[in-house]
């Protein structure tokens, strides 16, 4: 096997991207990038590059965007031709067929943003914020037939922090994925990788993304809405009702304790509270109604003079 191991890399979004540069600054082969085809986006609906594409174009890496992998048999062909020791896949954003996952010799190696089997998916980091973790991390496993199923090769633990939401826990684990996936190649070529299997009892799941996902059911503990809003950024957000208009929630206090009927208004001078579940209440520093812009509470109070006792959702 050559010392600089021959690579195909299969990517689509940002989180993906610290991946790629760090295999390519590392002096790995990268012979091919293969990323999903260009969407129309915009009012214009202008065809838009996958952040993995865009950089691949500067890093001058040869790129192609198959619409379906299955049954490609031209991809297929162009693969087998390159014959790479490993498949790198970071939120590819296709289930990968057989004869793809058994072309490798080092196997298909998978960067997931949880300690698997724990927030098998595909939004493990909205999840798991949202479920109030206080640990995720990075695993690099060997892609199976299953989803988020195959053997742990490696793994790197992460604290999320109070304030993290999505947004800002997502660059540190794509960072340290980065980083992981090197140490795991490394490891597979030296021969001193030892996969494990996971343990089924222990999993658990982080489905795609809903809408509904974002609507607030007061029942719920202040604790735990806060952390939803913080894991389901930026969509779908945190969302209710007021005066029969949607209203998103942005940003909120730490949650008290509180005697207040569940989705029932408290207003105290400039500060406005919400009642939720177990006797706790939400502090609301920033909400958006519906057709308006972003704005403090402070600013939602005197605009709309909401009373107590009135109610969200």
């Amino acid at each position: 096997m050559p010392s600089a191991l021959n690579l195909v890399f299969c990517g689509t979004p940002r989180f993906a991207v610290p991946t790629l540069e760090m295999l390519f600054a590392t002096g790995f082969s990268m012979r091919l990038v293969v990323t999903q085809p260009d969407k129309p986006r915009g009012r214009g609906l202008e065809l838009a590059l996958s952040p993995v594409k865009q950089r691949a174009l500067e890093l001058g890496l040869p790129i192609t965007q198959p619409e379906k992998i299955k049954t490609n048999e031209k991809f297929r062909a162009q693969l087998s031709e390159l014959s790479p020791d490993a498949i790198i896949v970071v939120g590819y954003g296709r289930i990968l067929p057989q004869w793809m996952i058994d072309l490798p010799l080092l196997g298909n190696i998978n960067l997931h943003a949880s300690l698997l089997p724990k927030y098998r998916g595909a939004a493990p980091i909205q999840w798991a914020i949202a479920s109030g973790e206080a640990v995720t991390g990075v695993t690099t496993m060997r892609i199976d037939a299953g989803l988020d199923t195959g053997d742990i090769l490696q793994q790197k633990q992460i604290t999320i922090a109070p304030t993290d939401t999505a947004e800002t826990l997502a660059p540190r684990l794509a960072a340290t994925g980065a980083d992981l996936i090197v140490d795991t190649l490394r490891g597979l070529q030296a021969g001193k990788a030892h996969p494990r299997a996971q343990d089924p009892a222990k999993a658990s799941h982080a489905p795609i993304l809903k809408k509904e996902d974002g609507r607030i059911d007061f029942r719920r503990t202040a604790q735990e809405i806060c952390n939803r809003l913080r894991g389901f950024q930026p969509w779908p957000g945190a969302f209710t009702s007021f005066r029969r208009k949607n209203l998103h929630l942005w940003d909120t206090a730490t949650p008290t304790q509180r005697n207040l009927v569940e989705g029932e208004l408290f207003v105290d001078a400039e500060h406005l509270l919400v009642g939720c579940g177990g006797n706790t209440a939400l502090e609301l520093l920033e909400v958006q109604l519906e057709g308006k812009k972003r704005m403090a509470a402070r600013d939602f109070i005197h605009g709309y003079h909401p009373s107590n006792g009135e109610t969200l959702g």
